[in-house]
């Protein structure tokens, strides 16, 4: 099978030009293995998922790691199951940055997120970049190579007419490798099964799930909230959870990728406007959130509208997140006060804002843009964009640095 090149390819080079370590973190399946391996054809390769390799690290962690051979990079796959080689791991990066070879020594993998994993960002503080890999985006399935966040900030807008797109089929295929490349594959069965491996294997590195009903429940009912603010009291009473240990298993889902939260705007501005703190969730995969959902998306997309506008909100915030993954020090965040003014997404970076309205609806009105003008007040000059994202064919300007985008500008080359 042909392999499928990855946004975050250009900046895992780039990293690994000057830093020792790189962790590339992750959901499982999205192709951690196959991106490295690809990245770096020469390196050597281990994988935990080998019980020979996990024993032999467990067994004697310092002699594993000196094995490793020199000269070129070493991929360690699936590094959280064996925490035993953390402090070697340090002790040969810092000999090796010792006699100046401190770049391009090590790229680690692993399905749970860094903060859920104490012992590793504490023996490699200092030493170590974080990268995430997310399932394909929809430039990556089409093979455009676009990174649409890039194009926000850089790219001068002019009325243009697209081609006509099937939307479903978009956002059933910006999904994990797998499922996205083999059509036989019976995604329901696929799904289920990745939800056992998850809390089988990776939900259980991270946190003591007792019960894993419980937390097929909870992913079930924050399924239902998808794209929406988050009450953690209600869905605790829902699941029947105590609330310490609901945060403890909603802090599970958030570190092993199957959800994650997008804060609220708290900059400060000349607006006399209280803002909404609480976050919004959303699923990591829109595929993922259907499955629990127990729906289907072609039937969604043709009989419920509502259900439909949450999915193509969390769609676009997946896009949001996968092109994220290449900008360091970019925010993203949500803007709301407290008389229901909305932007669904604030995009940050050091030289400007851009902000990212989600419609269903086909034709976008002056109503959609309230939100982006008051965002545009909120922050002044450091004001770029604003866009109404729809899935129509034209893209059109709604008012100075206001536009009406359709939703294949994000894997559309200009």
């Amino acid at each position: 099978m042909k392999y499928y090149e990855r946004i975050l390819g250009a900046y895992l080079e780039k990293t690994i030009k000057t830093r020792p370590l790189v962790y590339l973190n992750g959901p499982r399946q999205t192709g951690k293995s196959t991106f490295v391996r690809n990245f770096k054809d020469d390196a050597n390769y281990v994988s935990f998922d080998s019980p020979v390799n996990l024993a032999a690290a467990k067994a004697d962690p310092a002699e594993f790691i000196r094995a490793f051979p020199t000269g070129k990079p070493n991929i360690i796959d699936e590094v959280q199951m064996a925490p035993e080689i953390y402090p070697y791991l340090k002790m040969a990066v810092d000999e090796k940055r010792s006699k100046g070879k401190g770049a391009g020594l090590y790229i680690l993998t692993g399905s749970a997120n860094l903060l859920a994993l104490p012992r590793l960002s504490e023996a490699l503080v200092g030493r170590m970049s974080v990268l995430t890999l997310l399932p394909f985006s929809s430039s990556e399935y089409k093979r455009t190579g676009v990174n649409f966040i890039e194009k926000l900030f850089l790219d001068k807008m002019e009325y243009r007419r697209y081609g006509k797109y099937d939307l479903t089929k978009i956002i059933t295929n910006a999904t994990f490798p797998e499922p996205a490349l083999n059509s036989a594959i019976d995604r329901s069965q696929w799904f289920d099964d990745y939800l056992n491996t998850l809390l089988l294997r990776d939900i259980r590195v991270v946190a003591d799930i007792r019960n894993p009903s419980k937390a097929i429940m909870l992913l079930s009912i924050l399924a239902l909230r998808a794209g929406g603010l988050l009450n953690n009291s209600l869905a605790a009473q829902e699941t029947g959870l105590d609330i310490k240990t609901y945060e403890r298993y909603k802090a599970a889902a958030i570190n092993t990728f199957v959800i994650f939260e997008v804060n609220a705007w708290s900059k400060p501005s000349r607006l006399n406007k209280r803002f909404t703190k609480s976050p919004k969730l959303y699923f990591t995969d829109t595929g993922l959130l259907t499955y629990l959902l127990r729906r289907d998306l072609v039937d969604i997309f043709n009989t419920d509208r509502i259900t439909m506008g949450h999915l193509f909100e969390n769609f676009i915030a997946c896009e949001i997140m996968k092109n994220a993954s290449s900008f360091p020090g970019l925010t993203v965040s949500h803007f709301r006060t407290s008389d229901q003014k909305e932007v669904d997404f604030v995009i940050e970076k050091k030289d400007g804002v851009v902000g990212i309205e989600v419609k269903l609806d086909s034709e976008p009105d002056n109503h959609d843009f309230a939100g982006l003008k008051l965002l545009r007040e909120a922050v002044r000059e450091r004001f770029r964009k604003g866009i109404v994202v729809y899935p129509g064919t034209e893209l059109v300007p709604f008012g100075e640095d206001l536009w009406a985008v359709p939703v294949s500008y994000l894997w559309e080359k200009n």
